[in-house]
């Protein structure tokens, strides 16, 4: 179990080891450093001590046994100074309990090494070549895998074996690992009991013993003028941090000259679903009308990555959850110009890639930008052309390729006709599947900002900026002629077939 939890350095904890008769309670502050009797019979002799650390750790020692000698028989600490804190948790501790197995994260992160605080790095050399090593072995990766967060560690230790024979380095094992990282989060492994049964700690060999070990915080809680100053310290920082965020954007608003809409939409390609093979993708481009323009160096089209599909009920859905966004400008040249202004279309093409990199061409399909602001879902239906005969069909099958258009206009109305009626008789095509989009549009105008004129914006504002009223309203209508035909269609498709039978048969006897 690993837990995480924030608090000042000078916490500590309550750590008790019991084994039937044999029981030891101890008090353990953060980096507060315990010695073994390994350690102690090791540093005595001063022949052995070679760093700084040992040099101080045999004056310690030797100042213990003048005094009262060691507190702690079996406990025992490592500090974030020793060498042993190389230790990982995971592969060292033997604490146990019940249904506790590591998962494939802990097992990945336990040969991951940490880099030390408050240490300055080594100088080294970068090889000129084999910067990048593209089949890197399990001993390179555990080597070279290094977690960039400082990080300080603490080791509470256990020794197990027999009252006469402590200080056998077999014996040693780990009760508790406790690591502070430089954002200030302290965790800690295994949790504390809080009041539930102790964790099982079982040796091996010939005489299996079993140990119960408790873990309590035992640290004082903050006091009523100190969390007063904590929160005042808070508030100071979060007011500057606003101050600094405010000289950054200004006081400034932007505003689009007059007479002139700016629309934004933030949009994303949510999913596909019901086409016919794996490994789609979508390729989409912007259409701007007539009066409507862009900045030269906005992109308008886009590609999203190959997803594959999942099948959830009956269908197959590819999840592209791939985002865009497009900024377009409207200004009317003409005033007198009677036309309903047209808003901006995205066409797009769903293709699929397969194993040998051939794509096939799945469905056309359009999308009108709304004419509203606000969170907009809609579903796009497609189609593709279809070439009759079984020689296209295996073509399309075996080497990839299909009828593609050269012009994407054509799925809705092409941009070079220029006639009253257009005819699309003799084009044969085949229903595929559909693409789900996400737009959040926002439009942005200055004549919005007089606010005496927003319960008479849609009879002013948007009539001067294009008649946007008149054509909102006969979008509304057809919104709403399309969802009754789909209501119809629907209910249709749920009847059963032999009431529809038995209804076309009336209707065909009342005519006759």
């Amino acid at each position: 179990m690993l837990f995480s939890w924030w608090l000042d350095m000078d916490q500590n904890i309550l750590v008790l080891f019991s084994a039937r008769d044999d029981e030891e309670e101890f008090l353990v502050g953060w980096q507060e450093k315990l010695f073994s009797q390994y350690e102690v019979d090791l540093f005595q002799s001063e022949a052995v001590c070679q760093t700084p650390l040992e040099r101080q750790y045999h004056t310690e020692i030797m100042a213990l046994e003048r005094t009262r000698g060691r507190r702690n028989r079996r406990i025992f600490t490592y500090t974030d100074f020793d060498r042993f804190t190389n230790w990982e948790g995971h592969s060292q501790s033997m604490v146990t309990q019940v249904k506790s197995n590591p998962t494939f994260l802990a097992e990945r992160m336990a040969n991951v090494r940490h880099r030390r605080q408050d240490r300055r790095p080594v100088d080294s050399t970068i090889p000129k070549s084999r910067l990048i090593t593209w089949e890197p072995s399990e001993d390179f990766v555990k080597t070279s895998h290094v977690v960039n967060t400082p990080v300080q560690t603490m080791h509470i230790m256990g020794d197990l074996g027999p009252l006469g024979k402590l200080g056998q380095k077999e014996k040693e094992c780990l009760l508790c690992t406790i690591r502070a990282d430089g954002n200030g989060v302290v965790t800690i492994k295994p949790d504390f009991n809080k009041g539930k049964e102790p964790y099982r700690v079982e040796t091996e060999g010939e005489k299996r013993e079993v140990w119960r070990l408790t873990l309590e915080n035992v640290s004082e809680g903050i006091r009523p003028e100190e969390k007063e100053r904590e929160q005042r310290m808070y508030k100071d920082l979060y007011v500057r941090h606003k101050d600094y965020l405010n000289s950054l954007v200004g006081q400034d608003f932007e505003m689009p000259p007059p007479g002139i809409l700016r629309l934004l939409v933030n949009g994303e390609i949510d999913s596909a679903k019901g086409f016919e093979y794996d490994n789609l993708y979508v390729h989409f481009f912007l259409e701007l009308p007539h009066n409507w323009s862009t900045l030269p160096f906005h992109s308008l089209s886009g590609v999203t990555q190959t997803c594959r599909t999942k099948t959830i009920g009956k269908d197959d859905v590819a999840f592209f959850s791939y985002p865009f966004s497009f900024e377009a400008f409207f200004r009317r040249e003409d005033e007198t110009e009677e036309s309903l202004p047209q808003w901006p279309v995205l066409y797009f093409k769903v293709l699929s890639l397969d194993f040998w990199q051939r794509y096939r061409n799945e469905g056309y399909g359009y999308l009108v930008i709304p004419s509203t602001p606000g969170k907009h879902t809609i579903t796009c239906h497609t189609w593709r052309p279809l070439q009759t005969g079984t020689v296209s069909e295996l073509r399309r099958f075996f080497i990839g390729g299909s009828p593609e258009l050269e012009d994407y206009s054509y799925v809705r109305v092409p941009g070079t006709f220029k006639g009253e009626r257009l005819s699309r008789f003799g084009f044969r095509t085949q229903t595929t599947g559909s693409v789900t989009f996400n737009l959040h549009c926002i439009q942005h105008a200055r004549a919005f900002v007089d606010a005496s004129a927003l319960k008479k914006r849609r009879q002013s504002v948007l009539d001067q900026l294009g008649g946007f009223s008149q054509q909102g309203s006969v979008y509304n209508v057809l919104e709403a002629f399309q969802r009754a035909r789909r209501r119809m269609q629907e209910a249709r498709e749920n009847l059963p077939r032999d009431l529809i039978n038995t209804t076309a048969q009336q209707n065909s006897e009342s005519t006759a």
